[in-house]
Formats: C-alpha cells, structure tokens, sequence
C-alpha cells in the first residue's frame, strides 16, 4: 500500500489514493474510518490529523473526502484541500491552474499558483459564510449568533458561530497564557449546544489586519492549523467589527491569508508541502 504523507502549515494528512481503481460509477466499499484510526495514529501507525481518500467525482475534477483520526468524516478541510489540490495536480490527474474539487461542503474551486511548473501555493474559493443557527448548526435563537453566551464547567463565555461547511465556535481571548486549553477546548467541542459537535477557536487580535488563533479541532484535538478554522475566525471577527475583512490568521504551523470579499465569499491562501513517500508493508495497518 503506496502513501503520500503532506501538510499544510503543520496540519498533516495521510493520502490514500483511489482516483483509478473505480472509475466514474462510485467508490467500492472502504471501510475508510478504520483505516483513518490506523493509519493518523503517532505510534502505532503513521501519524497525521486527517486520511484524505482521492477520489474521481462525477460533479467536479476529483472528490475528497477526509476522515479524523477518531474515525468521523468532517464535510471539509481547508488545509486538506489544498494538499489536495497540488496532490491531484502533480499526479496529473488534473493538470490545469483551476481546480473543482468536490467535498461533503460543496464542489470548490481552487487556484493554484504554479511556478516553473511547480505548486507554490494554494487560494481556495470557500464560498460563503453559514451563518444560520440551523445549518451550522447551534441551537441558538438569534442571527446571526454573535456574542452569545455559553457556559462551560460553571464559567460563562461569549461566542460566536460560524459554518464554513463545518461548524465553528469562536472566542476571543487577550491572554493565551491564562486560557485552560487543554480542557477547554474539548469541553466545548461536545457541548449540548452544537449537536454535531464543533470545532472551536481561541482568537486574539494582533491589528485590524491581523490575528492570532489556537485551535481545538473537532474529531482531532489540538492541531497546528486549521484552515476552515481560520476563515471562520476572521468572519467571526469582523461580525464583532474587530477587524477589517482581509487578514493575515497567524497559527502555530504558520500564516494564512484570509479574505471575506464582497462578494460574501471567504478566500483562503496558504501553502501545501509534502513530507514524505512510503510503502505500507503492514498487513495490520493496509
């Protein structure tokens, strides 16, 4: 079993490729949440945040789709689709600078900057902000939910949500000393309040045109960058008028460049790295 192992700023994903072997009539039966809590383990497999399964799609240029370490399948991943897109572009599978990429989310469009015939980076059209209590979904009364409140282990938090195709929970902090993380983040991530659970980001700002933000990924823990996560911050920090709607997200793997344009699209720029080829040769684990 041939794998490709690649991140983007950190956020690392195992690519289990299956873009040949079944044609335009659908994927054979996989039981890809098994092999996701094999292969993303860090001791007893290879270690990632996330499986990427490629895929041929009817609909697009090529299907993702993107299991969790825990076995539950995210509708997207910002930093998986543009590991993603190199992926599929270098495999020439597709070879253009504009890209369809179908996901749980939604078909997306991608374009790739190429240099001398290499993938330099990565600018993912997101599509618009969910900002609808139901479609996040939170069960929340107001819209959008903006400054709302949420209680957690006897301590009261504000909030806001947002979807990018996955659900987010955003609060902004000034100190990520004093922020109890660790327990946190999990505790807000299966809170009563978001009944398909949450992803949940911590946000400081830094400038109108700049923030700051940890993340408690949803099915993963803590990861070094999140790109839904990072669009989902910036709009969550223009509803609360914290900044402007472009912005550089600094995260622990490094920068992204977010954009809420007029268009209400959220754009998201960064890069996608390999890390390493390899064979399989346990049975346990392929």
């Amino acid at each position: 079993m041939e794998i490709i192992k690649m991140h983007g700023l950190g956020n690392d994903f195992v690519f289990f490729d299956r873009f040949y072997d079944q044609g335009t009539a659908g994927e054979t039966e996989e039981n890809y949440p098994e092999l996701a809590r094999k292969l993303c383990h860090r001791q007893f497999g290879v270690g990632a945040d996330g499986l990427i399964v490629v895929l041929p799609s009817e609909t697009a240029d090529a299907r993702m789709r993107i299991f969790n370490p825990d076995g539950s399948e995210p509708e997207m991943c910002g930093n998986g689709i543009r590991c993603f897109a190199r992926y599929i572009y270098d495999k020439d599978y597709v070879r253009k600078d504009t890209i369809k990429a179908e996901t749980l989310a939604g078909n997306l469009t991608l374009h790739l900057t190429i240099e001398e015939g290499e993938v330099k980076g990565v600018r993912v059209d997101m599509g618009e902000p969910i900002l609808r209590p139901g479609l996040i979904p939170v069960l929340a009364q107001t819209e959008p939910v903006v400054g709302a409140k949420l209680e957690v282990n006897g301590q009261v938090y504000q909030y806001t949500a947002v979807s990018m195709g996955n659900p987010h929970c955003v609060l902004f902090i000034n100190d990520y000393a004093k922020l109890d993380f660790d327990h946190l983040g999990p505790a807000i991530e299966k809170h009563e309040l978001f009944p398909r659970k949450t992803n949940v980001e911590f946000v400081r700002i830094d400038s109108p045109k700049e923030i700051t933000m940890k993340v408690w990924e949803r099915g993963a823990g803590p990861t070094l960058a999140c790109g839904t996560g990072a669009c989902a911050s910036v709009v969550a920090s223009v509803l609360n008028q914290k900044i402007e709607r472009a912005a550089t997200v600094h995260l622990p793997g490094g920068d992204l460049w977010i954009e809420w344009s007029q268009d209400n699209h959220v754009y998201m720029t960064g890069p996608a790295t390999y890390v390493f080829k390899a064979q399989i040769l346990d049975d346990k684990l392929a």
